[in-house]
């Protein structure tokens, strides 16, 4: 016996794997129940008096053996996988964290404001039909509000574009749901715009829709008011006269930011007044093309841009800044 010790002896000392199945293998057919050694020390009982001292130094030196072969096994296995999954040409530690996107920053800020009052958010596809656009918005095909929102068109004969608007979102919302609905759409829009410091032909929105029985303007009015205070610190707002296709009475909300500074001159035109949003109750024709009661219930919408919000909460002067990827800027948020 002593003679096949010194055969696995020397089969443990030349195996070598860095496959996690074979390693498993090895130690079971070593370290396991029914293994080798067990067996050894089983039939340890058996062997002579004057043998059992080398039977047991033999048995100890390939037990010892084992479990160091094992320990190298794991240590090698674990290296070739990272070396499989890294990237060796990757700076060395520490690594340098990021950030969230300002967009993204602002965007959620405004999102847990609205939830903290029951808003949920609903989500919709950026690829639209004319239907979740425009004609359900009370945008019907030749309407000359069409004109304010120059359009990608993908495909024609039906219209597929891409959305100008994330109200489209609270269209397939209220075909799908009944009132009371209460969400919040935020997302990309596309618009074939010029793009300068203050506009580009991507960016962000997130609208607002409450439908329910006996809402009323002062229910909207109350709301804005809230929002403007937890997110800008400033309660002093005022409603001008506007208009939507889609909203009858409408208004453009103001908030008055101030003139403390030269930027808030600059901001506001030195009006101390800057518009942030725009707001209005929910025309009827959009509830009866969504096949809700007009006469049982009633509701109010709003809508603003998340990337005017942002500049002004930042005090960033180039709408540009937030698609250029420049770590420079987006540096800054580190702490955010």
């Amino acid at each position: 016996m002593i003679e096949k010790i010194e055969e696995l002896l020397a089969e443990v000392n030349g195996f070598n794997t860095t496959s996690k199945e074979e390693i498993e293998n090895f130690r079971i057919k070593y370290n396991g129940k029914k293994g080798v050694l067990n067996d050894f020390f089983e039939k340890f009982k058996e062997v002579p008096n004057d043998q059992k001292k080398d039977f047991g130094q033999k048995i100890n030196t390939l037990k010892q053996a084992v479990n160091v072969k094992l320990e190298d096994l794991k240590n090698a296995s674990a290296s070739s996988i990272i070396l499989e999954k890294d990237d060796l040409t990757k700076p060395a530690f520490p690594l340098d964290l990021g950030s969230r996107h300002p967009i993204n920053l602002v965007k959620n800020r405004i999102i847990d404001i609205f939830k903290s009052i029951g808003f949920a958010v609903a989500d919709g596809p950026e690829i639209e039909d004319d239907w979740h656009n425009f004609t359900a918005l009370n945008l019907p095909e030749y309407h000359p509000a069409r004109d304010m929102q120059d359009t990608f068109f993908i495909e024609q004969n039906p219209d597929i574009l891409l959305r100008t608007h994330t109200s489209s979102v609270q269209i397939r919302y209220m075909e799908e749901n009944e009132p009371p609905i209460r969400i919040l759409s935020p997302g990309r829009v596309f618009r074939n715009e010029a793009v300068s410091s203050r506009s580009h032909c991507i960016f962000h929105q997130i609208e607002g829709l409450y439908i329910d029985e006996k809402v009323s303007f002062a229910d909207l009015k109350q709301t804005i008011q809230f929002f403007t205070t937890e997110l800008f610190g400033k309660s002093k707002i005022r409603m001008r006269p506007s208009y939507f296709p889609f909203t009858e009475p409408s208004a453009e909300i103001d908030v008055y930011w101030g003139l403390n500074s030269e930027t808030d001159y600059r901001i506001t035109k030195g009006t101390g007044w800057l518009e942030i949003m725009g707001c209005g109750m929910v025309d009827p024709a959009v509830l009866k093309n969504v096949n809700i009661d007009s006469e049982k219930y009633s509701g109010y919408a709003f809508g603003m841009g998340i990337e005017r919000i942002t500049m002004l909460l930042y005090q960033m002067s180039d709408i540009r800044m937030f698609y250029e990827n420049d770590i420079r800027t987006l540096e800054q948020f580190k702490s955010l």
